[in-house]
């Protein structure tokens, strides 16, 4: 099963990762990172294809797509 993985101390809530995924699958976490942000995080694994479009998008390289 394809996941992702958010290295939440460079991540910076952009939300660009949240509008990418065509299938809805990452949302900002409910807790603050290093850094004062709500980081992304996978909420939907069953939905990820692994189709790497999030890890496209992230300016600062913070998602890890495994499949």
């Amino acid at each position: 099963m394809p996941r992702i993985e958010v290295d939440e101390k460079r991540c910076k809530a952009c939300e660009l990762c949240i509008v990418a995924c065509p299938y809805e699958v990452i949302e900002l976490a409910n807790h603050f990172s290093p850094l004062g942000f709500h980081p992304a995080c996978m909420v939907k694994p069953e939905a990820c294809t692994g189709c790497m479009l999030c890890a496209f998008v992230c300016p600062d390289v913070a998602i890890e797509v495994y499949k």
